[in-house]
């Protein structure tokens, strides 16, 4: 990768992170506050992470410019993969829900790809 292209990327990821954590912590207050039922927490939460993503390959297309859907699908993917290795970090010797991880990569993968068509 080019200088121009490493430092937009990583910006959307910031950005998609911030953003992500802004969006978690309103949904743990609904959840307090509403007493939501475990089936709604987890649809909000994947629709935190489409937003999320949706956001960053919106923001990489903007500063890239050039095959947007692709840079979009990139930053989508990244932000998967940094969520994957710290969750998995986190819960060493713990089995991981891979049906719930490749829904929640392919959420990843598509509001990336979403966001970045729309910039």
């Amino acid at each position: 990768m080019e200088n121009g292209i490493v430092k937009p990327m990583i910006r959307s990821l910031l950005i998609s992170y911030v953003l992500s954590g802004i969006l978690l912590a309103a949904l743990a207050f609904a959840l307090y506050k509403l007493r939501l039922k475990e089936g709604q927490v987890n649809l909000m939460v994947f629709a935190v992470y489409f937003i999320t993503c949706l956001a960053g390959g919106l923001l990489a297309g903007k500063r890239i410019r050039q095959r947007r859907f692709f840079w979009g699908l990139l930053s989508g993917l990244l932000y998967f993969l940094v969520l994957f290795a710290v969750s998995w970090a986190m819960n060493i010797g713990t089995p991981m829900d891979m049906e719930r991880s490749v829904i929640v990569m392919g959420l990843c993968a598509l509001g990336g790809t979403i966001g970045g068509m729309m910039s």
